[in-house]
């Protein structure tokens, strides 16, 4: 067994026994192989290096009440990492052999998988990208599929607090996933200016981001979905092109349903904020952030929580129970690797 104080883990990168790693090259995936290497050499000509040809997702595995080790959804990253590749000319890799391939990861890595009861989980970060040496605006012809894994902590080890958001006005580019109408998981970039703002001059961990056409409507904050529950009791999320389709958010969605709470996904305009009983971030690594203040310029929308609301609290409590194999899965989400 691993030697892993389990109640110290937090959200971070960890070597595990493997990685998986697959290459495409003549128009085909090879079969790929399990492998402790996790050193990447390429050409400094590299398509991902000049012209950001890449694309990841994220998704964890849970050792559950019965002992089993099950992954959460992996078919929806399958098919978002296609909808990515699709995007961005990359090609596509089979849903049924990215979901035995995580499968097959975690398997070798079992004992990297926190216990249950320790809050812990294991993250799962698929990552692709172009390798052909050119320097012509063009898409690779030759790419690799790198999954890694690693056990994370639970982000509330000392109870659930609200964090702090800012409206980010001062950045025309209000996609952090991408550009325009392309949705496309996987990067971040495009955020990190704003995210820096929002942390040295206004102290506030994330930004939200309106709308780039109108700076009118909710998009999203820098680094997941925006959800907000209604003072009538509604779950309210935002519809754009412009946004992560997230498939925490998807997950909330169905639950919140499940629980008899309607589910509106629409255009959220900003002055709405005012309306609101609760308002949170919600994605994989954390399932919901509460947000207890939303600064945008001098005006403040206080939601005066101390801790997560009822409303969110009742759909993340249901989703880890789902999760960990405490409440029956319905919706069969979880595939088991064990």
């Amino acid at each position: 067994m691993v030697n892993i104080d389990w109640d110290a883990l937090t959200f971070q990168f960890s070597k595990t026994k493997s990685v998986i790693r697959f290459k495409y090259t003549n128009g085909a995936w090879d079969d790929g192989r399990l492998t402790d290497d996790y050193t990447v050499t390429m050409s400094v000509a590299a398509n991902v290096l000049h012209y950001g040809q890449a694309i990841f997702e994220g998704l964890k595995a849970f050792r559950c009440k019965d002992g089993k080790v099950r992954i959460f959804r992996p078919d929806e990253n399958g098919r978002r990492l296609n909808s990515s590749a699709r995007q961005i000319v990359m090609p596509e890799f089979p849903v049924e052999r990215f979901v035995e391939a995580c499968r097959q990861l975690v398997a070798d890595n079992i004992e990297y998988v926190p216990p249950y009861g320790s809050g812990g989980s294991m993250y799962i970060r698929p990552v692709m990208y172009g390798t052909t040496p050119q320097i012509g605006v063009n898409p690779a012809s030759d790419f690799e599929l790198v999954i890694m894994c690693m056990p994370v902590g639970s982000y509330y080890k000392n109870g659930i607090k609200p964090v702090d958001a800012m409206i980010s006005r001062d950045f025309d580019r209000a996609a952090p996933h991408g550009t325009g109408h392309i949705k496309c998981a996987g990067n971040y970039a495009a955020s990190l200016l704003s995210g820096k703002t929002a942390k040295e001059k206004y102290h506030c961990p994330v930004a939200l981001f309106l709308d780039p056409g109108t700076h009118t409507y909710i998009d999203e904050f820098g680094t997941s979905n925006f959800l907000a529950i209604s003072k009538d009791g509604k779950y309210v999320t935002s519809l754009s092109e412009s946004i992560l389709p997230s498939i925490t958010n998807k997950s909330l969605m169905q639950v919140a349903e499940d629980l008899g709470m309607p589910v509106e996904r629409r255009k959220v305009r900003a002055e709405e904020l005012a309306d609101f009983a609760e308002v949170a971030a919600c994605g994989t690594a954390v399932v919901i952030t509460p947000v207890g203040r939303i600064m945008d310029g001098d005006k403040v929308y206080d939601y005066h929580l101390t801790t997560i609301g009822p409303a969110l609290k009742a759909i993340y409590d249901r989703v880890l129970a789902i999760q960990h194999g405490e409440y029956p899965d319905t919706h069969n989400w979880m595939v088991q690797v064990d």
